[in-house]
């Protein structure tokens, strides 16, 4: 096993093991893996577009009974800052999304011990009654588990019913470490590795286009990193034909500001840049059957975010109107429609407003620019 023999079979779209991919991690330079990267990344998407979303991250709930030892977002029920999301609440996020140029709601929140399939299929209606030319980039694979588990239902009646009321695409979310041994530790309340991957599953099924994600830098090893990336790769390849399967991978690093894992000591965020380039350059050879990957600028900065752009990224995700998740454990950064496609031109390319779909959008005309909010508050 060397270094130049498996950037070889990397750059021929053939998958690298677990072990393979570790060995790249820890002994291949910086500059090789992001040569390497960046060349699969012209092959796979040929050109100086690096394109972009305006959409906002709303919530419905902050009521979860997952307990994760990383979240800073949720709030048990009955606690005095519970809440979920009212429709005028709604009517009000949306209105302003549009006006800032987006089209899109990517609507998530926690595992809310009432809220069942009902209750999201209503919601999911009446947003599409009120705007029908909203998207909806809703849920993820542990709230399908949730929602399925006090419903009785199956994923896949789950989602055929969230599709039919209006979900349009489905998000990666909750993916964390598709490995037990760390979901365990860090979120045991959540669905594990196999029913994650099942649900998605049951997405390509009904050609549901899904992204995937990976949070890492808390207690997983390398070789778990690089099994996450295996797993992803393989239900991508189980994919019926004809469906659009993962259109993109995400991955971010921990962010610890006052988490659970934190204050016991168990884990700290430090990541650190060239750990998430390195991050960025592994993920693009080891799925070559993924086409878009996503530099996280909203944990690891404009800068760092840039330099992704050449180690294997070719999108720069959301402006993100509204995020309070992530921001709650402490990820600082923002950006207007106007600054991520500076730093885009920054960093030598061309930036690409794009859909879920990865389809062209012009820039909207008369859009407003968009206000920068502090993190980690509920926007109204």
């Amino acid at each position: 096993m060397t270094v130049d023999r498996l950037i070889d079979k990397a750059l021929r779209r053939e998958f690298l093991s677990i072990g393979e991919g570790a060995f790249l991690y820890r002994s291949a330079s910086l500059g090789i893996l992001m040569a390497a990267a960046h060349r699969l990344r012209r092959e796979l998407v040929p050109g100086d577009a690096v394109t972009w979303i305006i959409d906002r991250n709303s919530n419905t709930t902050n009521v979860c009974v997952a307990n994760c030892k990383f979240c800073n977002f949720y709030r048990v029920p009955g606690h005095e800052e519970a809440y979920i999301t009212s429709l005028d609440e709604y009517r009000v996020k949306i209105e302003e999304l549009f006006r800032y140029g987006g089209e899109q709601l990517l609507l998530q929140g926690g595992h809310h011990p009432d809220l069942g399939l009902d209750y999201y299929c209503n919601l999911f209606r009446e947003l599409k009654r009120m705007y029908p030319r909203l998207k909806l980039h809703a849920l993820g694979p542990p709230e399908i588990a949730h929602i399925s588990k006090i419903s009785g239902t199956t994923h896949l009646e789950t989602l055929t019913a969230l599709k039919e009321a209006g979900l349009d695409s489905f998000p990666g979310a909750g993916a964390e470490i598709l490995v037990d041994r760390v979901r365990n530790l860090i979120a045991r309340g959540k669905c594990l590795s196999q029913e994650w991957l099942d649900v998605m599953r049951a997405a390509h099924q009904l050609n549901l286009t899904t992204s995937a994600t990976m949070m890492f830098g808390t207690v997983e090893t390398i070789e778990e990193r690089m099994e996450h990336l295996v797993r992803i790769r393989e239900v991508q390849a189980e994919k019926p034909e004809g469906a659009t399967g993962f259109l993109a991978f995400i991955p971010w690093p921990f962010q610890d500001e006052g988490t659970l894992l934190q204050r016991l000591k168990r884990a700290e965020n430090n990541t650190t840049a060239e750990e998430y380039i390195r991050m960025i350059a592994l993920s693009r050879l080891m799925l070559p059957n993924i086409t878009n990957i996503q530099a996280s600028w909203l944990t690891v900065g404009k800068s760092v975010a840039q330099i992704c752009l050449h180690a294997g990224a070719n999108d720069m995700g959301s402006i993100m109107i509204e995020e309070n998740v992530v921001s709650a454990a402490g990820a600082p950064h923002r950006f207007t429609a106007k600054g991520i496609q500076q730093a885009i031109r920054e960093a030598g390319f061309e930036p690409q407003l794009r859909n879920q779909h990865y389809q062209k959008r012009e820039m909207p005309e008369n859009m407003e620019e968009q206000r920068i909010e502090p993190v980690g508050l509920r926007v109204n």
